[in-house]
């Protein structure tokens, strides 16, 4: 397989929805799937498909085309779904509760072994069958857990004291849906930002852009 040192983040972020489309595709009993083929339903270019698969080796055969079924092996086998990495969520408001409740971090690759939050209210209970703990607690579990990822569901200004203590405790992979930019000061962590304020704004800027357009 290639060295993957200069895959550009653009062909890293459609891996999923190959991987996505193509579990799919397996599902629904397809065996076999042309580049035109796959183009046509996911809205790349032929040539953009082939493009993107060979940044990671071989595969399908010119005339012949892709098994469904390997290739979304493959794909998964690329994205490390089946990782499983420990990771705990801070933050059990409304979206961390939506977060825990209804993803299923197993089939992407984590498993979420931890939950806490300052609320007096909510530690205690628990959240997708967790015990949702007192942040207080955290460095403890981290040193006995030991996981390597944090969801933040907290507000901004408690970000940078919090990504502070992970960071100190060898954490240095987030997922972020604050709006503070944990990155700027730690440039080796490993940072997915989850706005979704802009992505709000940005299909509100799309319609308009649309609807101001002559018809």
């Amino acid at each position: 397989m290639p060295k993957r040192d200069n895959i550009s983040m653009s062909v890293i972020r459609r891996l999923p929805r190959y991987y996505r489309f193509l579990h799919h595709l397996k599902s629904k009993g397809v065996k076999r799937i042309s580049s035109k083929e796959l183009s046509e339903k996911m809205g790349f270019t032929a040539s953009q498909i082939r493009q993107d698969l060979n940044c990671f080796g071989g595969f399908g055969q010119q005339g012949y085309g892709y098994l469904v079924e390997q290739l979304c092996e493959e794909m998964g086998n690329i994205l490390g779904v089946s990782n499983r990495y420990r990771c705990i969520l801070i933050g059990a408001g409304n979206l961390g509760q939506a977060i825990a409740s209804h993803l299923s971090f197993e089939t992407q690759g984590f498993s979420l072994t931890g939950i806490f939050d300052n609320d007096p209210d909510k530690i205690g209970t628990t959240l997708n069958d967790l015990p949702i703990r007192d942040v207080s607690t955290l460095e403890q579990f981290c040193r006995e857990t030991q996981p390597v990822m944090a969801i933040l569901c907290v507000p901004r200004a408690a970000v940078e004291s919090l990504s502070d203590q992970l960071y100190a405790m060898g954490i240095k992979n987030f997922w972020n849906f604050s709006h503070y930019d944990i990155a700027m000061k730690y440039p080796d962590a490993i940072v997915e930002n989850v706005h979704l304020n802009d992505s709000l704004m940005t299909l509100c800027y799309r319609i308009s852009d649309r609807d101001s357009r002559p018809s």
